[in-house]
Parts: C-alpha cells; sequence; structure tokens
C-alpha cells in the first residue's frame, strides 16, 4: 500500500511539474487566459511547491535518522558517514528549490 501511495503521489508531482514547464515556455499562452484559468495555475504552482517541500522534509528526515542510526550503531565511522550526508541532503533540498523556482516562474508568468 505504501508503494502505491508514493507512485501515486511521484506521477502527481511530475504531472504538475511537466505542465508548470510547458507552460512557463510561452510567454503568450497566459495572457489572454479568463481569470479561472490563472487561478487553476496559482493553486497547482502552490500544490506543487507544497509536495516538493514534504517529499524533501520527508526524504531529508529519513537521511538523518539513517545516518545517525549508524553513527550510533558504529560511532568511529561518524566521519565517514557524515560527508555522504551532507552531500545528500544538498541533492534533495536542491530539488526543492528546482519545484520552487518552477512555482515562481509559473507565478510570475500570470
Amino acid at each position: 500500500m505504501r508503494k502505491k501511495t508514493a507512485l501515486f503521489i511521484l506521477v502527481f508531482a511530475f504531472a504538475l511539474g511537466a505542465a508548470g514547464v510547458a507552460l512557463a515556455a510561452e510567454k503568450e499562452a497566459t495572457e489572454g487566459l479568463p481569470p479561472n484559468v490563472k487561478m487553476a495555475i496559482a493553486i497547482g504552482a502552490g500544490f506543487g511547491i507544497a509536495i516538493a517541500a514534504f517529499g524533501g522534509a520527508l526524504g531529508q528526515a529519513r537521511g538523518i535518522a539513517s545516518a545517525l542510526d549508524g553513527i550510533a550503531r558504529n560511532p568511529a565511522a561518524s566521519g565517514k558517514i557524515i560527508t555522504p550526508m551532507i552531500i545528500g541532503l544538498a541533492m534533495i533540498e536542491s530539488l526543492v528549490i528546482y519545484s520552487l523556482l518552477v512555482s515562481l516562474l509559473l507565478v510570475f508568468k500570470l
């Protein structure tokens, strides 16, 4: 059940991201749109960043918990665990920042 839920969230986030990139590519795409379509784009951008922030926080929490568990089991290996953990956290955070960038592009195109 967890895998199905994670897959659904992933597909939903990808669909929002793909739609955002497609709409951000054309400048004239939002000039003649009715207000309800503009509102839907703004709501989609908000949901996109919310899902990205939730997924990023969940991924970072699991990464830190695993690293601390490894350090607790073997304190001598803390130097070898901390560096890859920080690199992984930076990669996770960069994905959230990319989502923020796409959402801001969508909002500023309105």
